[in-house]
């Protein structure tokens, strides 16, 4: 890790200053009433005008915002600041000709961190390719469990601006960050952050693996006290040796073995700590066990050891550890047990969106019939497959791409049985469901793990898992 001493960003004065807001989505719209209201001259920029885009127009332009429908890629006359949505391509001929005319870009995330005020809470911060969701509501619920004034904000939860901005005080922030939000976050500096795994995701938006890692290394510059790193993941610990730190700062890792030094891992069924302890040359301290973790899957035990680190370094005590890991339960569609019928356990991961969060779960249960498919973005799935192959009694494939996981298959599992469900209509799913009940023994689990995104038959993955579990509860009636 370097050390050098990080300056906090400079105040800015909104009053009168000409701000472009590129985007009216989720933060587009807020990001453009907050600047309104600290005195600037606001223009919101969009690619679509689509209805829903024009009721969002009318409602900023009936409080005198300016809103340009479907031109996203011109730089309004006289910009001199951009706020942009985080889902915006850094190759868009906006930001080419905002760099041509030197006008900075901040994102949602850079706006909220310019507009806390002096005494505002610090930030612990959490980004990775999977679980920061999971991770951040655990953090959220380790601190409250110490009586820490907190919330789980950033992608999910309140609004970061709202976390800011609000009247609510807070003593610390879990705050959960995309590669998105942190490309366009020059400024941030976190008191702790932990990059919880890397593999390829939204390379079509970075243009490759290199600029990704990049952007969700950019969490841990200016750290204060810890940077926390995943000891199963050497490229989380090269972004931590790569970052810029204030002296002091220490790389703190966590491990699902035991821990070294300056590390969290575990040791016969319990969460160790061997990083915020006297004498961690020979010291550990008991946090909590294992099946205090919810649930007690391997890629879940990390994410509660990641903010088990982080807590630790906000200087948590270790019962708040336990008692905050029993405290919470996670979201729908991860990892989620939906029911046992003839003996079988039916788990819904629909939030497996990419190979990364599906090896995770299937690692988790043996023997599995395997549910699968959707739109690949991009993805190869060979190296899932061969990993996973020896777990799989069986595979159900629907949607899109599905094709590319019956090839991997082929190529590294021929001995699986595979079901391919050429049908994308609604009842997809419980002809799946079905099919996979079918190949199951008793002892098994079907899961659903996509691998994929859901948007080639449905709304999203929460409706995915939604459609899985009412199937799942049809084969349950249907016997009872």
């Amino acid at each position: 890790m370097g050390s050098g001493q990080v300056t906090s960003s400079e105040p800015f004065d909104f009053q009168g200053k000409h701000v472009t807001v590129a985007g009216l989505g989720v933060s587009g719209v807020p990001a453009a009433k907050v600047l309104h209201g600290l005195g600037a001259s606001v223009t919101v920029v969009n690619d679509g005008a689509d209805e829903r885009a024009r009721a969002q127009a009318a409602d900023l332009e009936a409080l005198g915002i300016t809103v340009r429908l479907g031109d996203g890629d011109t730089l309004p006359e006289g910009s001199e600041l951009i706020v942009t949505a985080p889902g915006w391509k850094p190759d868009k001929p906006l930001f080419a000709a905002a760099e041509q005319a030197g006008v900075p870009v901040w994102g949602d995330v850079e706006l909220a961190w310019r507009l806390r005020g002096p005494d505002a809470a610090p930030w612990l911060a959490v980004t990775g390719t999977n679980g920061k969701t999971t991770t951040v509501q655990m953090l959220a619920s380790i601190l409250k469990a110490a009586g820490l004034r907190t919330a789980a904000v950033g992608n999910i939860g309140v609004s970061l601006l709202d976390a800011v901005l609000g009247e609510e005080q807070y003593d610390v922030l879990a705050v959960e960050l995309s590669s998105y939000q942190l490309h366009w976050a020059p400024s941030l500096r976190a008191h702790s952050a932990a990059v919880l795994n890397l593999a390829p995701d939204h390379l079509d938006w970075h243009g490759s693996m290199e600029a990704y890692a990049a952007d969700k290394g950019r969490i841990y510059e200016g750290n204060r006290v810890a940077c926390v790193y995943n000891v199963a993941d050497k490229a989380t610990e090269d972004l931590v040796r790569g970052a810029d730190v204030e002296e002091g700062c220490r790389a703190v890792g966590f491990t699902l073995g035991t821990p070294g030094p300056s590390q969290l891992g575990v040791v016969e069924g319990l969460l160790v700590d061997r990083a915020f302890v006297e004498d961690r040359q020979k010291n550990a301290q008991e946090l909590a066990e294992v099946g205090d973790v919810n649930p007690p899957a391997p890629h879940n035990i990390a994410n509660a050891l990641a903010a088990a680190a982080l807590a630790r370094a906000y200087g948590v005590p270790a019962r708040a550890v336990r008692d905050g890991l029993r405290a919470f339960t996670p979201d729908a569609h991860r990892i989620a047990h939906v029911a046992d019928v003839d003996g079988v356990a039916y788990v819904d991961d629909s939030k497996a969106t990419n190979t990364h969060a599906a090896e995770a779960s299937l690692a988790a249960y043996e023997p599995i019939v395997w549910i699968a498919g959707g739109l690949a973005k991009g993805a190869a799935f060979d190296e899932l497959v061969a990993k996973s192959a020896k777990r799989l009694r069986g595979a159900v494939l629907i949607g899109a791409d599905r094709a590319l996981i019956a090839e991997a298959l082929a190529r590294h599992a021929p001995q699986v049985p595979v079901v391919d469900l050429d049908r994308t209509d609604t009842g997809a799913m419980r002809a799946a469901v079905q099919e996979a009940r079918r190949l199951a023994q008793a002892g098994d689990t079907v899961l659903l793990a996509p691998a994929c995104a859901s948007m080639d038959m449905f709304a999203n993955y929460n409706k995915r898992g939604d459609a899985f579990a009412d199937a799942v509860r049809e084969l349950g009636s249907a016997d009872g």
